[in-house]
């Protein structure tokens, strides 16, 4: 006899702890373990690859490179730029002796994608062997409608200091002393300077 209408549990739920399942979940999502596991594939020229025993490796490897040991990633793309010299020589030589036009550009493509991946690696090796130097200027951030000019003044600058001294002179007791007295001007004799019969009496001269 069968009960309709209940619903099968699913499997992964069954167990409410997720404890026995969280090491693989770790492991899953590690890094390490991802390429290890990747690596064990390809590997296997080499024999059968324990996934484990490549990912501590690599853990080890992750942490020189952490600790600015960059040894093993220069080697590594060394390696890979020999690597892809060999598989530009092997296209290379294979379209030569291909028939058909079809067949002779196809692999005369795969020989010139593999120089210029060639070619890549081996910038980005110059690159982390000689990082480029960052020249950066100055930032001057404010927070209202200002202007900050830095090095060259601008056309106005004169303009400005003349307008500052200006602001000077309007205040009582702030006047500029130039230092010499100036020459009255020509064009109004009003302004010319008292003789010594006109001057008040304290500017007398003892006599």
């Amino acid at each position: 006899m069968t009960t309709r209408g209940k619903k099968k549990t699913p499997a992964t739920t069954k167990a409410h702890d997720p404890e026995p399942w969280r090491g693989l979940t770790n492991v899953t999502l590690a890094p390490s373990f991802n390429a290890a596991a990747v690596i064990a594939e390809y590997g296997k020229p080499f024999g059968e690859q324990d996934v484990y025993l490549l990912a501590e490796s690599l853990r080890e490897s992750n942490q020189k490179i952490a600790d600015g040991d960059m040894k093993r990633v220069e080697a590594m793309l060394i390696d890979q730029a020999h690597a892809l010299q060999s598989m530009f020589m092997n296209f290379s030589r294979r379209a030569l002796n291909q028939q058909y036009q079809s067949n002779l550009e196809s692999f005369f493509k795969m020989a010139l994608k593999a120089q210029n991946q060639c070619r890549m690696t081996l910038e980005t090796l110059a690159t982390i062997k000689n990082p480029p130097i960052v020249y950066a200027k100055q930032a001057n951030v404010t927070t209202g409608p200002q202007q900050v000019n830095n090095g060259i003044p601008g056309p106005h600058a004169g303009q400005n200091q003349n307008r500052a001294n200006e602001l000077l002179e309007l205040k009582d007791g702030e006047r500029l002393d130039t230092g010499t007295a100036s020459a009255a001007s020509g064009t109004d004799k009003a302004l010319a300077t008292l003789d010594e019969i006109n001057r008040p009496q304290e500017y007398r001269r003892e006599g």
